[in-house]
């Protein structure tokens, strides 16, 4: 044998394999199937969560309302300017006076606390409100980040989310760039304001903060004097996306602990039925022949889990009584074979021993016979022992059993063939059928053929035979009668019964290994009907031959 062969056929090496198995199962926390299971469950949850902690589309409404509260103040700035900073001069021309324009910027950014910044309709930067601020000596006031507490532990992941989000942006923001000496093509927006037109631009910071600006045209009537520019940064919108996020955070936290708990629940009810039961198969595998190890019994259970533990009882129920049939199959055989062997041993012996021809003549006939058994036996052992096997690869193809009876009839009749030389048989079909079934010709052919020869061995001379057949609701039941003597009220079912015969009188001994009627049972039941024996009696009870009935599901009924 090759190392591979050692390897897989070996019962060291399935020896080997079953304990690693053993090994595996027990080592293991969670089995394959529940971190599967578990995969699964979390996967699912995970994408609509992951979709929803994006935030894209609420985070562009959110910039989309700023941008408008933030035109709005524009206008009320830049309405203000045109009313109050338009200055008349001398010669009657309308001018921008910057006097009363810083007054106006002063007095509406402190409150809302935007940056106003004033450019010239030449695009010269006139007024910035942070300047006139420190101007004023006031200090500048940045927003800084809330201090951390015990609620803000989730900051890092949101701080990560917030990247992942900007990563799956789908448009590029402008960065946020502010020179020391400003002028209006610095930014697209005052541009168009100079031309008329308001404008609104969103942009980043170095650190990833977002800087909302609008720029307004500051004019009288249809004259552009100038371009308004209000600015703030986006820190509410971050916040905003922040609470948001970690509201999800929390949901998804609460969620996935249900989801584990319940995907655990789901899984021990599916993986540690499945590992009692494969535990439990392995003990019958290595309990084979030593005790009775049973499957737990899960048919309690309304789903698939239940289906396989019934399953499996049946099938190991099924094993341990073909291993019985298979031990007292080799056991009979044994005993069958045993008999004409121990004749056959002692005629050799005794032959070698006598002089005399004559009957050294018998002796030989004896040894003869004792070997036609022995070749006798090992067919029918042999086609007894591979029957199932062949049963179970052939196909069951439609046949008509009125034919089959019909033409078996006609081959054994002493007009057709010869083979029941004085004996009559007869055909006879009772209803209109159909007579289809489905199944094996040949072995059909066989099993109706044993029949008719018991029947013609046991039927005396010029003895009739009859076959009979009838459509029984589902069911087809052909018969076979002979008028033979009978048989025994207590031995009507033990006939079926392996290497059981009872023989005619006067019948040659050994000439049947007793394995026909074993063989015809088999051969039935293979075809999902019965076989049985009875007794035929005349008015007054006194028997007047034998009677097998065979009956085969109809092939309509299977359907």
């Amino acid at each position: 044998m090759t190392e591979q062969g050692e390897r897989q056929g070996t019962p060291a090496a399935t020896k080997r394999q079953g304990a690693a198995r053993r090994r595996r199962r027990n080592a293991r926390f969670f089995s394959p199937l529940t971190r599967k299971i578990l995969a699964v469950n979390v996967i699912a949850l995970a994408i609509p969560v992951g979709g929803l902690l994006y935030l894209g589309p609420y985070r562009d409404n959110l910039i989309r309302a700023e941008m408008e509260s933030l035109r709005v103040q524009g206008e009320i700035f830049a309405g203000a300017m045109g009313e109050g900073a338009i200055m008349i001069t001398t010669q009657g021309e309308e001018v921008l006076s910057l006097a009363p324009a810083r007054h106006i910027v002063r007095r509406l950014s402190e409150p809302s606390g935007l940056r106003a910044r004033l450019f010239t309709h030449e695009g010269r930067l006139a007024i910035d409100s942070r300047r006139l601020g420190a101007l004023r000596g006031s200090v500048e006031v940045q927003e800084l980040a809330p201090p951390q507490t015990g609620e803000d532990v989730i900051n890092p992941i949101l701080d990560l989310l917030d990247r992942f989000a900007m990563v799956l942006g789908q448009h590029r923001i402008e960065r946020y760039r502010e020179s020391a000496d400003q002028v209006a093509d610095d930014y697209p927006e005052v541009k168009a304001a100079l031309q008329g037109d308001i404008m609104g631009v969103v942009r980043e910071t170095e650190n990833n903060r977002l800087v909302l600006s609008v720029a307004l045209p500051v004019q009288r009537y249809y004259r552009v004097f100038g371009s308004l520019m209000l600015s703030k940064p986006g820190r509410e919108i971050e916040i905003a996306l922040r609470n948001v996020r970690a509201t999800i955070l929390m949901i998804f936290a609460g969620a996935l602990l249900v989801t584990v708990a319940l995907s655990i629940y789901l899984a021990s009810t599916i993986a540690r039925p499945l590992d009692r039961l494969a535990a439990a198969a392995e003990r019958v595998r290595r309990s084979v022949g030593k005790q009775d190890v049973e499957i737990p019994d899960m048919t309690d259970r309304a789903d698939e889990i239940g289906d396989l533990s019934g399953v499996m009882r049946e099938m190991t129920q099924a094993l341990r009584l073909r291993l019985v049939a298979i031990e007292r199959f080799a056991a009979d055989v044994s005993h069958e074979i045993k008999n004409p062997l121990t004749s056959l041993r002692s005629a050799v012996e005794t032959a070698s021993k006598i002089s005399d021809p004559e009957r050294r003549e018998k002796l030989m006939q004896i040894i003869n016979d004792d070997v036609e058994r022995l070749d006798r036996l090992i067919s029918d052992i042999s086609d007894a022992s591979r029957l199932d096997a062949e049963l179970s690869r052939s196909e069951a193809a439609p046949l008509d059993l009125s034919g089959l009876l019909g033409a078996l009839a006609g081959m054994f009749d002493t007009m057709g063939g010869g083979e029941a030389p004085g004996h009559r048989v007869t055909m006879e079909v009772h209803g209109a059928g159909p007579f289809d079934i489905l199944g094996n010709e040949d072995r059909l052919v066989q099993v109706f053929r044993n029949l008719v020869s018991n029947a013609i061995s046991f039927s005396p001379p010029d003895g009739r035979i009859d076959m009979k057949i009838r459509r029984d609701g589902d069911w087809i039941e052909a018969a076979v009668e002979d008028e033979g003597p009978g048989i025994p009220a207590n031995k009507l079912a033990d006939i079926f019964d392996r290497f059981y015969s009872e023989r005619p009188s006067g019948e040659k001994f050994g000439a049947h290994s007793g394995l026909g009627l074993s063989i015809s049972k088999q051969i039935i039941e293979a075809h999902e009907g019965e076989i049985r024996a009875e007794n035929r009696t005349s008015h007054d009870g006194a028997p007047k031959g034998a009677r097998f009935i065979v009956r085969i599901p109809a092939a309509d009924a299977a359907e």
